[in-house]
This record gives C-alpha cells, structure tokens and sequence, in this order.
C-alpha cells in the first residue's frame, strides 16, 4: 500500500468509516496514485453517493496530497429482478421478518414501489417520524433485503416523516 493510500485509509478509519457504516456501507481506499484516490463502496448506495462530496472534502483537508477522490463504478451489479416479482417478494420478506419485530414498536413497514433495482418502502406507525427509522432503514431492513435478494440494488425510504403522529422515539428522545 502506498502511502497516499496508507494516509487515506487512516482518515477513513478515524474519521468518515463509522459514520458511512452507521448508513448501512462500508468504504475502502483501492488505490492511489498521483493524487488521486479510488474508493470502492458495499452495501447501500443510497448511504455512500448523497455524502460523496463531503468525504472528498474531508479527505482532501486531511490528507493534502489528494488532488481527487473518485468512487470506483466499474463493477457490474447483478441484473434486477423484475419490478412485480421484486415487490411481491420485498413485501413477503417484510411480512415474515420485520413487521413481528417493529410490531412492539407500533411500526409496520410496506412497500411503496419497487423498479429497477430499487425498493421503496414506507414506515407507518411507531416507525412513521421515529427518530431511528434511518437506523431501522439502513441497519436492519436494507441489509436483510440484500440478503434475501439477489440483484436489488437499494432501498429508498419513501416515508413522509414530518406527519408522523406517534413515533416510537420522538426527535426529542435523540
């Protein structure tokens, strides 16, 4: 490992990792050279991509040799399951596996749409405004579909949080 790398690796390990983590991803450093960092991405996309620009901020006042940090996309997913299919078996493994868990919170959890890859879904009840729904989203429901389907590419939380009128854990409980 260079050391570029070395320098980006303990920026990531120390400062940016528990955070992308705590979305549901995992990041590493998969190569560097003449100041440009490659960075790979598992698990969520959705945790990773809206705070790219942030890490390469991050990275870049950390480590000054960083002209650029690029997220590797050549990697070529598994192809989709169809929209219907994908729905019907997102809300099954929902119904089975998740909604008895939330249940004691009050919560349920639907699916809104599903297409391309991607599930969206809707927390209700104790879910709908909790102040851990991110967590529940990212920590528990995301990585439990990506187990059980092969090919989805995300989970996309649909929930209007704001008319939430009973969460489970207010915002003020944070």
């Amino acid at each position: 490992m260079s050391d570029l790398a070395a320098e980006v690796t303990a920026v990531l390990e120390r400062s940016i990792l528990p955070s992308v983590i705590a979305r549901g991803a995992t990041i590493r450093v998969v190569a560097a050279d003449d100041g440009v960092v490659i960075l790979e991405a598992d698990g969520s996309p959705g945790a990773v991509l809206p705070v790219l620009s942030r890490i390469e901020t991050q990275i870049r006042s950390a480590v000054p040799g960083v002209t650029a940090v690029r997220l590797d996309t050549d990697r070529s997913p598994p192809s989709p399951p169809e929209a219907g299919d994908l729905r019907s078996a997102a809300q099954r493994i929902l119904d089975a596996e998740v909604n008895p868990a939330i249940a004691a919170h009050r919560g349920h959890v639907v699916v809104d749409s599903a297409g391309g890859g991607w599930v969206s879904i809707r927390l209700e009840g104790g879910c709908q405004g909790c102040s851990l729904a991110e967590v529940t989203v990212r920590q528990g429901i995301e990585p439990l579909l990506r187990a059980r389907l092969p090919g989805m590419t995300g989970v996309a939380d649909a929930t209007d949080h704001e008319a939430g009128t009973d969460p489970f854990f207010s915002p003020e409980k944070r």
